[in-house]
């Protein structure tokens, strides 16, 4: 009988055990807070060099929308069309200015941005 009388306590022992509150039960204003991570940031040099890179870009898609509307005035030209060659030339100086400064302007402002990051860590 006493191993009966051991075998009883050991089980009420386990089911008081297995019957504890689990840590996730807890009330939520007692965890500790999750802690966000942040973004790893450029390197100021890293973030200049995407500045130019976003410079060069612009002046790449504008020389390409200025050759493509060159491109086409020739053909309305030589299909006897020079009214529409002149629009499409036109078009095309447009749209490659508008894309030469919208480079120039992101790619001065990030460059701005990268040295103003690197003299703080300078001072």
């Amino acid at each position: 009988m006493s191993g009966l009388r051991y075998l009883l306590t050991a089980m009420v022992v386990a089911g008081c055990a297995l019957a504890q509150t689990a840590p996730d039960d807890m009330p939520k204003d007692t965890r500790p807070p999750k802690v966000k991570q942040q973004k790893a940031r450029q390197s100021p040099g890293r973030e200049a060099a995407g500045g130019a890179g976003n410079i060069a870009g612009g002046a790449a898609k504008g020389a390409g929308h200025a050759v493509a509307g060159v491109g086409n005035g020739a053909v309305d030209l030589v299909t006897l069309h020079p009214i529409n060659a002149g629009v499409d030339v036109g078009r095309g100086a447009a749209s490659a200015g508008k894309d030469v400064g919208v480079g120039t302007i992101k790619g001065t402002a990030r460059m701005t941005h990268a040295l103003g990051r690197g003299l703080r860590h300078i001072f």
